[in-house]
């Protein structure tokens, strides 16, 4: 787990993004969603694991459909901090575009005795979410490890396990599923603002 390569992609004199650190919290760990409408729309879903959130780019967004098995490309960590950015990074930074807090809550392992650190490193992750729009049984599943080229050994699957959370089907574009957990705000309205807002991890 590291911040390196995080802060090494970013000039905080232009970018709003926090430059954070390693850091660690009690209490239950979080979790968060970003949208993030940049080169391509896409969804970045974070978890906090040892001082940092672990990070998936996970192009067709989450969803509670267990049938729907979502790719995730796994990213750089991010500082605890990112999880209350929304706003806007300046074109022409890494990840230029718009950032909504798309969900957020926190979660636990959904292994008993079993940490998540053991299960990143193993290479599968199960999960339970208590968020706003994400709730119950997850698990995110390593299928590069032996794959010969480094951008496939990045790649993941992120599902929903069936429980009575689960729903099919399931749009995570849905309407009612528009706004920021934490500012109510749409995209556009977030974009039109030009004002970041954080709150804290």
């Amino acid at each position: 787990m590291q911040l390196e390569e995080y802060q090494k992609k970013r000039n905080f004199r232009v970018t709003k993004e926090p430059q954070g650190r390693l850091r660690r919290r009690s209490g239950s760990p979080i979790f968060v969603v970003q949208k993030h409408d940049a080169s391509r729309l896409h969804y970045d879903f974070r978890l906090e694991v040892d001082g940092v959130l672990v990070s998936w780019a996970v192009p067709k967004g989450p969803s509670m459909d267990p049938s729907a098995k979502r790719l995730a490309t796994i990213t750089d960590d991010h500082p605890l901090e990112y999880a209350g950015f929304e706003g806007i990074i300046p074109e022409g930074e890494y990840g230029g575009g718009t950032v909504m807090i798309w969900d957020h809550g926190t979660f636990e392992s959904g292994e008993k005795g079993v940490s998540v650190q053991d299960q990143l490193a193993r290479g599968e992750i199960k999960i339970i979410l208590h968020g706003e729009k994400l709730r119950g049984a997850f698990v995110l599943i390593h299928t590069g490890r032996h794959a010969a080229k480094r951008s496939e050994k990045r790649r993941w699957l992120l599902i929903k396990q069936r429980d009575v959370h689960a729903k099919s089907p399931w749009d995570p574009e849905s309407s009612s599923r528009s706004r920021s957990v934490l500012s109510r705000r749409t995209l556009a309205e977030i974009e039109q603002d030009k004002t970041p807002k954080r709150r804290a991890a």
